[in-house]
């Protein structure tokens, strides 16, 4: 018996160790009317990450607010993906995210940038690791489905060694045809 609760208590710790940076994004009020009045609750979305390339949100609600945000945090961890950075600071690529009616366009940036992006995706962007990206939201101004969109597009950023895996190819060849200037053909 004593074994069970060490190994509940290892857990419990390894839950608690701040290896997560979390960031709250909204927190909206709800009222419900009832025979004797109203009961007010709370919801909270939550971004997490580890800021080296592993992300996730989630939202939790409850009649008090700690209790939304510890919801939403857990939600957030257990759904977590991972991103390959370049650099570790910026996109691969360009890409563009979508859910429902919103659309997000995320652009690689060089150094020294910054994070150019609104509300719930610069704390996407933050939590993420990201440090110079340019991003604009088109559609929607509803924090879910802008930060659903901006994991829809994350998940569709590749490294090149995704993508030489992917062909069977070395990282080296894959770089080289990107870098070489296009020759003229011959008529």
């Amino acid at each position: 018996m004593a074994e069970r609760d060490n190994r509940r208590g290892n857990r419990r710790d390894r839950d608690e160790t701040p290896e997560f940076a979390d960031r709250l994004v909204a927190i909206n009020r709800v009222s419900k009317t009832v025979k004797g009045g109203k009961r007010f609750g709370f919801a909270a979305l939550v971004v997490v990450g580890d800021q080296k390339g592993r992300v996730g949100f989630g939202k939790g609600k409850a009649k008090e607010v700690p209790e939304a945000i510890r919801k939403a945090t857990e939600q957030a961890k257990r759904g977590m993906i991972r991103v390959p950075l370049r650099e570790g600071r910026t996109l691969h690529h360009d890409i563009e995210g979508r859910h429902g009616a919103g659309r997000i366009v995320m652009r690689s940036a060089p150094t020294g940038t910054g994070i150019i992006a609104g509300g719930p995706m610069r704390a996407v962007f933050e939590m993420l690791g990201v440090q110079d990206v340019v991003a604009k939201s088109i559609g929607t101004q509803n924090p879910y489905n802008m930060i659903r969109a901006t994991l829809d597009g994350l998940r569709k950023e590749s490294s090149p060694r995704l993508v030489a895996q992917r062909r069977g190819k070395k990282v080296a060849d894959i770089l080289k045809k990107d870098d070489a200037p296009a020759e003229p053909a011959e008529a």
